[in-house]
């Protein structure tokens, strides 16, 4: 049996007596991110009967677990992930690498002609904790979810997306405000303080 490293042993130990982890286990939530997600549609409202969303990077599934409590059978959800997601009722799930054309594809098909109100995306790249590694690539991330959102939302639509500040946010920040009527940067309780993540809130879509 190999033995953990003392690193990696902390962590677990942290993780198991996170407050949110316990309490997405006695939910039935799926990860301790569902309670970011609450936070802030407690707040803003985000998610209501009836409307249609996509959930990018959504593997394990806790956001469209989420969602789909909240928004209804009559509702349609959308989710994709590199990553396989057990299924979820409501959910249409299309597995693979969201840079791919080929399933790029999959997910517009399973959206469908209609545009939709909300995309949310907690997508972020495997880090190697190098800074000018892992900056570059989230944001090459968040940039493709942007890029996503202005294909299929509907005018006056939301955006939640996962960024971390670093290099490039603030041209992130000046990009969608010339594109959404409100931009709001969100840190939500769940989101571990030492965590250099951050939720932009992107509402009221513009055609440009």
């Amino acid at each position: 049996m190999t033995k953990r490293s003392k690193s990696s042993a902390r962590w677990l130990a942290e993780h198991e007596s996170d407050e949110y982890v316990q309490r997405a286990r006695s939910q039935g939530f799926r990860s301790r991110a569902v309670f970011k997600l609450q936070e802030i549609d407690a707040r803003e409202r985000l998610l209501r009967k009836g409307i249609r969303v996509v959930d990018l990077g959504a593997a394990p599934g806790g956001w469209s677990q989420y969602a789909a409590r909240v928004v209804g059978g009559a509702s349609r959800i959308v989710a994709t992930d590199i990553l396989p997601m057990d299924a979820i009722a409501g959910v249409e799930f299309v597995q693979g690498d969201f840079r791919e054309e080929a399933v790029l594809q999959q997910v517009l098909e399973r959206v469908g002609a209609e545009k939709v109100d909300l995309v949310m995306s907690d997508m972020a790249p495997n880090m190697s904790g190098i800074d000018a590694v892992d900056q570059p690539r989230s944001m090459h991330l968040a940039e493709l979810a942007v890029e996503f959102a202005e294909r299929v939302l509907a005018p006056g639509g939301d955006l939640l997306l996962k960024v971390f500040q670093g290099a490039g946010f603030e041209p992130m920040m000046r990009d969608l405000r010339g594109k959404f009527g409100r931009v709001a940067a969100k840190k939500p309780k769940a989101s571990r303080s030492r965590s250099p993540e951050l939720y932009l809130l992107a509402r009221q879509f513009r055609l440009v």
